[in-house]
């Protein structure tokens, strides 16, 4: 590969996309088939989009320099809230009271684990985390595919949609899921800014590897959506750790660079209704609301620190998913990875 110029590398990947263009039409076809054994009859449509949990919405001003919630078992830095007023949904109950969590068939779980740590293994094999710049190539390669099951999720849903689905959870999923790609599209633009898709062969790399990773997922999605969220799940979990190992090696160098433009814009300065809306497992304050996360960025650290708690997120709300098949069936302190059900003999 070292040997090919920049110009030989790009004319060959355009040709790859005309021979791509020729063979979409059928997998679509493919998908299409798929899903469509599983659209919902017309006579069993239901007519509420909206949960019929009931909900309660809190209002929450901050000018004291209180501690920010943290996420799953990670203490983050203290930091005085960054907006005046906060409103965010919340359930006053638990959704599945006393049910417990589904198991994954353990011939799934563990091709779902073997093709995700296969995967994570060649990404740490030719990126290895050593302090450098190419890290950030690593975390642009990770984001890149990260994204691409909340998409595929949302491509499925919109199809089934198209054919008549309805389901009381469906839109609320739905709007969750785009929340989700948000974020981790953030994630993205953050890694590029700082330099990770500088060469064409990463970009290549990760593009490739996700294109075909979102027609795996929109294959299994269609089938089985615990097996699919359980994929991702998995993925989630591996970026957690990767982000927190990174930042326990290198806080001081963190530390010592600058907040990228476009995570000040995210984190702090857009509206925050998206980034509540992907954080579908909080903790609670002592009048039993949610609380909400309001990060403040002062330097590089501060912006790892958020991108690893926003895995957490992400894979709390997929737990909760796979065991429970709702965002929220859990309350937070109890969200456990899933667990593997054996075969029967």
């Amino acid at each position: 590969i070292t040997s090919f110029s920049k110009e030989s590398v790009v004319s060959y990947f355009s040709e790859k996309d005309n021979q791509i263009m020729k063979v979409l039409p059928l997998l679509v076809g493919l998908v299409v088939s798929a899903s469509a054994f599983q659209v919902t009859p017309p006579a069993a449509i239901r007519t509420n989009y909206h949960t019929s949990s009931s909900t309660v919405i809190a209002a929450e001003e901050s000018s004291d320099d209180s501690s920010v919630s943290t996420t799953g078992s990670i203490n983050m830095d203290a930091a005085p809230a960054a907006a005046a007023a906060a409103t965010m949904t919340a359930r006053t109950e638990p959704l599945v009271p006393g049910k417990e969590p589904e198991l994954m068939d353990e011939r799934i779980f563990k091709l779902n684990k073997v093709i995700i740590d296969t995967v994570y293994d060649i990404i740490c094999f030719f990126y290895p985390v050593k302090g450098t710049e190419r890290d950030f190539a690593r975390f642009y390669v990770l984001e890149t595919v990260a994204r691409v099951p909340y998409f595929a999720y949302l491509s499925v849903m919109h199809l089934r949609e198209t054919f008549g689905e309805r389901s009381d959870n469906q839109s609320e999923r739905m709007r969750t899921h785009y929340a989700e790609a948000d974020n981790e599209l953030h994630h993205l633009l953050i890694m590029e800014s700082l330099g990770g898709n500088s060469s064409v062969i990463d970009r290549t790399l990760a593009q490739t590897m996700a294109f075909g990773y979102y027609w795996y997922v929109i294959v299994i999605y269609s089938l089985s959506k615990p097996a699919a969220y359980h994929l991702s799940e998995l993925i989630e979990d591996h970026a957690f750790n990767t982000y927190d190992g990174y930042l326990t090696e290198y806080a001081d160098k963190l530390k010592s660079q600058p907040a990228p433009p476009i995570a000040q814009k995210y984190y702090v300065e857009d509206n925050p209704f998206l980034f509540d809306l992907f954080c579908t497992v909080k903790d609670k304050d002592e009048q039993g609301v949610y609380s909400a996360r309001r990060p403040t960025l002062e330097s590089l650290y501060d912006v790892f620190v958020n991108v690893r708690d926003d895995e957490r997120e992400h894979w709390k709300t997929l737990c909760n998913l796979v065991q429970f098949d709702d965002m929220q069936g859990i309350e937070n302190s109890k969200v456990q990875s899933t667990k593997p059900k054996p075969v029967e003999a």
